[in-house]
This record gives C-alpha cells, sequence and structure tokens, in this order.
C-alpha cells in the first residue's frame, strides 16, 4: 500500500457519495484510489452520469449507494495519498478506511460494485 504511511487524515464535516468511486468531503468532489498506486492502478465503478447503457447506470446507482451505506460508518478515516487526479479537478485521491480497518474500496470490491482501474482499460459495464 504505497502511500499509505504519508497519509494525511482529512476532517470532514459533510461527506457525501457522488458516484461509486467519488466522495464530497466539505464541497470538494475526492475521488477513491483504493490500495491503488495512483496513474497505475485503482478502482473504477459504474457511471452514472456518463453512462453508455442503462445497465451501466443501473450498476452506477447500486455502486454509489453500497458507497453511501459504507461512509455512514462514524469511525471511518478518509486518507489523502497527496497526490491528485488529471481531470480538470484534479481532485484528491483519498482512501476511506472503515472503523474496522478495511478499505471501503476493497468492500466495493470484494461486493461487486467495482473493479479494478488501470489506464486504457476498457470495462465491460454494457457488455
Amino acid at each position: 500500500m504505497i502511500g499509505l504511511l504519508a497519509a494525511t487524515i482529512l476532517s470532514c464535516s459533510t461527506l457525501t457519495a457522488v458516484d461509486g468511486d467519488t466522495i464530497r468531503c466539505n464541497g470538494q468532489n475526492m475521488r477513491l484510489i483504493g490500495d491503488g498506486v495512483p496513474f497505475k492502478t485503482g478502482i473504477d465503478t459504474p457511471e452514472i452520469g456518463r453512462a453508455k447503457c442503462e445497465r451501466e447506470r443501473m450498476l452506477g446507482r447500486e455502486a454509489k449507494k453500497r458507497l453511501a451505506e459504507l461512509i455512514q460508518d462514524p469511525g471511518l478515516r478518509i486518507e489523502d495519498t497527496g497526490q491528485r487526479d488529471r481531470t480538470s479537478p484534479r481532485r484528491p485521491l483519498v482512501r476511506i478506511r472503515l472503523s474496522d480497518g478495511r478499505l471501503a474500496e476493497n468492500v466495493l470490491l470484494a461486493e461487486g460494485h467495482a473493479m479494478i482501474w488501470r489506464p486504457k482499460v476498457k470495462r465491460p459495464w454494457c457488455g
């Protein structure tokens, strides 16, 4: 888990799920990376707004709902890796550690709501 030791713990007075792999902490969108290495691996969930098919949109809503449930954990910690994604908003790349020590991202993966993200690999959400 590269970068975990140097992670900064963030405090959020408001925390919501934007979609299955993005949260909004105090009004700022943040991208979940899980055990990934910035720009090499991470997690990916189906899109809702930019879905390529209705199946992807449905799966995206389910992933968002599950993430929303996970972030209700009163003992969770949001760990900022210090890295930013390459999108125009330059979202912070973060991990969500639940009170039991698991990463929320790994829960999403294990339950089938997410897949491992790698650059330029297409997702089979519509297939």
